[in-house]
């Protein structure tokens, strides 16, 4: 019997565009096949599976989220903003995905730089072979190493040179998460805090809650029972929206992740909606 999913909406997922393994059609028509109702593609620093995913959303009947997810850093740690339903024209949107999109790329360089020093030589070309979207990552890389016998696996790429503390690694540039807030409601769009775990506490999102967050992504894989209980209550508390999503890249980048594994009910999509309709 095929998998399916015990949850109506996935607001947690990446494509091509990103790093994800599936593309935007595959991951929609995916969605449709596992019984999801609604799915958000939420690539990193990009909008460009939006598209794609919109075709095949309406092939399929499911209901599409247009999302993104921004990486940011706050007192050295990495805090991940997700933002729902953002105009897809909005020209400070464009200026700063692409601005990080730069920064990616000068990123990549530098890790290539550092194997190059360790006796492993790529070069950007061949990692861009791996990009499908416009926002390359490490995972690209750990591709092409695979591909030239330099490691067995992404886990063995990420282990021995890319994850930090190794020696390929490079940190990544990043915004602030009041940053990341102020673009995606600057583009009209829903900011909701991603997995917040153990990294987030109280009192730091109280203060992104003042900047303009708007809801916490409770349900996750990364997240066990208390953690999920007690975001589903500090969200309550501050009337803020709870989302949840598998956080979906294809099985080759996070194993035993299953697209729908995590979710929300379909309230969720009526409340990112409504949220969305009260900044217009």
């Amino acid at each position: 019997m095929k998998y399916q999913t015990r949850f109506e909406a996935d607001l947690h997922c990446h494509t091509t565009a990103s790093d994800g393994i599936l593309t935007p059609e595959e991951v929609v028509k995916s969605a449709a096949e596992v019984g999801l109702k609604a799915l958000a593609i939420t690539d990193h620093d990009s909008i460009n599976g939006w598209a794609e995913a919109e075709q095949a959303a309406a092939e399929t009947g499911i209901c599409l989220v247009k999302g993104i997810e921004i990486n940011t850093d706050w007192v050295g740690k990495e805090v991940h903003i997700l933002g729902y339903e953002l105009q897809e024209g909005n020209e400070v949107l464009h200026t700063r995905l692409q601005e990080l999109r730069e920064k990616r790329v000068q990123r990549i360089r530098k890790i290539l730089q550092k194997l190059e020093q360790l006796g492993i030589t790529l070069t950007f070309e061949e990692v861009s072979q791996f990009v499908n979207g416009d926002s390359v990552g490490r995972p690209h890389v750990a591709q092409a190493m695979i591909r030239h016998g330099d490691a067995a696996n992404l886990k063995d790429a990420f282990e021995r040179f890319l994850k930090i503390g190794r020696p390929a690694y490079v940190p990544r540039y990043k915004l602030d998460p009041v940053e990341a807030i102020a673009i995606i409601r600057e583009a009209g769009g829903v900011a909701v805090l991603a997995h917040p775990g153990s990294q987030c506490t109280e009192p730091e999102i109280a203060a992104w809650v003042d900047s303009g967050l708007q809801g916490i992504e409770v349900y996750h894989p990364d997240h066990g029972v208390e953690e999920r209980n007690y975001f589903k209550a500090l969200a309550e508390r501050k009337s803020l929206l709870i989302t949840g999503g598998s956080d979906f890249h294809g099985h080759a980048i996070k194993p035993g992740i299953k697209l729908g594994s995590w979710g929300v009910g379909m309230e969720a999509i009526q409340q990112i909606e409504q949220l969305r309709r009260k900044m217009t």
